[in-house]
């Protein structure tokens, strides 16, 4: 038995099977709950939750978790890029959105980092706490990159970018179901803009067109928080 878990620790095949058997119980979950319940019980949390689990039971390092879980990283990269399928699919919704998104990324993406800084300064954080709140709507490659370039803690913001993709994710269609937005296209630009991948992909499940604007969204979103974060910073 040793042997056993001594070889399972060094083999890439422990991280890639906790990850994919993680997601599909999460999947097998959510079928299963209550409707009301559905939102709570995403997969990526399941699998978070499943992952965490095993990791603590069998003593192993996030290290030796990351020898196989980083094959299912690897395709995050082509994953993002076939996006552009789904959009592509959608692009005669593109120019009657032009101007809608050109207004409110922007400002989304201004309102996101100022909220996040504010929010560190009243609570009584540091300086680089703020630096590493600030890029947390980006998606997570983007956002460790920008937080590592302006002085911020890059770990605590991929932790912070994945926690708030997975409350967007959560809650995000039920805030927008509350206040009333029934348009896909606008329902995608939030979700994407505010939760980046694990939003996007809710609201791939939830429909073509609503994923294909979370997409676009959260690529912008991505460039629109590099661009904005240094002079955001500036400002405040």
């Amino acid at each position: 038995m040793t042997d056993a878990l001594d070889w399972l620790r060094t083999s890439p095949l422990l991280g890639l099977f906790l990850t994919l058997l993680g997601y599909r119980l999460g999947q097998e979950l959510q079928k299963r709950v209550p409707a009301a319940w559905k939102a709570v019980a995403q997969p990526v949390v399941v699998a978070l939750v499943v992952i965490g689990l095993a990791l603590w039971a069998l003593d192993l390092s996030y290290e030796q978790y990351l020898v196989g879980g980083s094959i299912i990283g690897f395709f995050l990269g082509p994953a993002t890029v076939a996006l552009a399928v789904p959009l592509h699919r959608q692009a005669h919704h593109l120019g009657r959105m032009f101007v809608p998104m050109v207004v409110a990324l922007p400002v989304g993406a201004v309102v996101s980092i100022t909220t996040g800084v504010l929010a560190v300064r009243l609570l009584g954080g540091d300086h680089v706490l703020e630096l590493t709140m600030a890029p947390k709507a980006a998606t997570t490659p983007v956002s460790l990159a920008v937080s590592g370039a302006i002085g911020g803690l890059p770990a605590l913001t991929a932790v912070l970018a994945i926690v708030t993709g997975i409350v967007g994710a959560v809650a995000g269609p039920a805030v927008l179901d509350l206040v009333r937005v029934r348009d896909r296209r606008a329902r995608g630009l939030a979700i994407g803009a505010s939760s980046h991948g694990i939003g996007t992909s809710r609201a791939l499940r939830e429909h073509p067109t609503e994923g294909a604007f979370s997409g676009l969204a959260m690529g912008l979103t991505a460039l629109l928080v590099s661009l904005l974060t240094p002079v955001v910073l500036l400002l405040l």
